[in-house]
């Protein structure tokens, strides 16, 4: 696989800023449905189950898709499958605004929402369905758009750049996604519910025309697979890989429990804001917007971090401080408090994402990159879906024997002590040898292969 791009010395090249770019508009698009739709979620409906389901609706592709998408990546032109997912997602999107402003008239406003005046809209059943099978098919373009984007970066930046690209890109992502889409989305909605629903469909519309803009060619190199596909073979060959891989299996198990119990909490966190912070829209979206404070942060300082303490330690740190920020999240009841936290806790999932993807994108063959990574993501991301069900589960469980307060809060304090589970498990996997040892292995195998 070639490409015409090459970075210079010092740069990471023009077709790096152009991914980049479509990047951060779709993210920037996404940070509006941050807000958005767990606020129409709540236009329609208080039950804190329904209102999870809407986060599930988005995730359970994760765990349903994953795999398939890894052998499409590894066939397929990495390129025009991202452009054509975003495009796919600027229809999804773009249909869903228009369902909304045809309801408008009968949608309570965000300060109705925010204070618990609000009725339901006429024929609000039907509404909330549309939502779920808007969330889902989002999801379904997602699963196939991300899990070939993390493949397309090793064509473009060379590895001992990847982490600092890795770097860059996450922090960007982090801060239009948190900190300009949701402050901004909650003054849209006070304009037009449908409002940020239709400039959410124009990014998605920008960042195909970016991404068909890369120069190159983008197929999988080495031993490609051609040909009918063999689905329960190509998709073994993945899963064996990453199997027998034990430091990126060990990591596959830490980032599913991470991203399951922190979606466990955050799926009912609209909830949180509204009955016992007392936020309105705006005020969510501030709120959100620490993580991306952190991110920023993070993202500048990531690559010197794992330079400086190692991406064993790194890690290992990460994981503690991310599940004391959990259970802080849960005890805290005033905004101006838990606004650090999401800084804190910012700073340390970029750190985790970029040693992480980093490290795989590196290690694993690239005739395999898009298997193993499906693979991984299965595992990391899938358990988003079973962690948001968990979720919904606990509060409404918890409504019959605790309080309406501590039921929001249960999911972020199990969460919380879950997670000293997990860091006795890393203790011994996560170390600075392990991850040389592995990166040292596969660079002898490439060496081999080049040979």
């Amino acid at each position: 696989m070639t490409t015409v791009d090459t970075p210079t010395k010092a740069g990471l090249g023009r077709n790096y800023w152009k991914l980049w770019s479509a990047s951060v508009v779709s993210n920037f698009g996404d940070g509006l449905s941050a807000v958005a739709i767990p606020w129409l979620a709540t236009a329609v409906t208080r039950d804190p189950l329904q209102i999870a389901l809407v986060t599930l609706a988005t995730r359970l592709p994760w765990l349903l898709f994953s795999l398939p998408a890894g052998v499409i990546t590894d066939r397929l032109d990495r390129r025009k499958v991202v452009a054509a997912m975003d495009v796919l997602r600027f229809a999804v999107m773009g249909a869903f605004a228009i369902v909304v402003l045809a309801w408008q008239a009968d949608l309570p406003t965000p300060d109705q929402i925010a204070d618990g005046t609000a009725a339901p809209p006429g024929n609000a059943t039907l509404l909330l369905v549309l939502l779920y099978l808007m969330a889902f098919l989002l999801g379904t373009a997602e699963v196939l758009r991300d899990n070939t984007a993390q493949t397309l970066l090793p064509s473009i930046v060379a590895k001992d750049r990847l982490e600092k690209a890795n770097g860059r890109m996450w922090g960007a992502e982090v801060v239009v996604n948190n900190f300009v889409g949701p402050p901004l989305a909650g003054l849209l909605l006070g304009l037009a519910f449908a409002l940020p629903f239709f400039i959410n469909a124009g990014t998605f519309a920008i960042a195909a025309g970016l991404v068909f803009m890369l120069a190159g060619q983008f197929a999988p190199k080495g031993k490609v697979t051609s040909g009918r596909i063999n689905w329960k073979a190509e998709i073994g060959e993945g899963v064996r890989w990453l199997w027998n891989h034990h430091l990126l299996r060990s990591l596959a198990f830490l980032l599913g429990a991470a991203n399951g119990l922190s979606a466990a909490a955050m799926a009912i966190y609209v909830l949180v804001a509204q009955e016992i912070l007392g936020l309105d829209a705006t005020g969510f979206g501030l709120l959100l917007s620490g993580t991306a404070l952190g991110a920023v942060l993070g993202s500048l300082v990531a690559h010197r971090i794992s330079a400086r303490i190692g991406p064993g330690t790194s890690l290992f740190v990460s994981l503690i401080v991310l599940g004391g920020c959990l259970g802080a999240i849960g005890l805290l009841s005033s905004p101006f408090a838990v606004y650090p936290v999401f800084v804190v806790e910012g700073f340390f999932i970029v750190l985790w994402n970029v040693i992480t993807v980093s490290m795989r994108q590196s290690i694993i063959p690239d005739h395999l990159l898009g298997r193993v990574n499906s693979v991984y993501r299965f595992f990391g991301w899938g358990a988003i879906s079973l962690g948001t069900l968990l979720g919904g589960v606990l509060v409404t469980a918890g409504d019959t024997w605790l309080s309406r307060e501590w039921s929001l809060r249960l999911p972020f304090l199990v969460a919380a002590a879950a997670h000293v589970v997990m860091v006795l498990y890393a203790l011994p996997r996560l170390t600075n040898a392990r991850i040389a040892a592995a990166k040292a292995q596969a660079s002898n195998a490439e060496d081999s292969v080049d040979s």
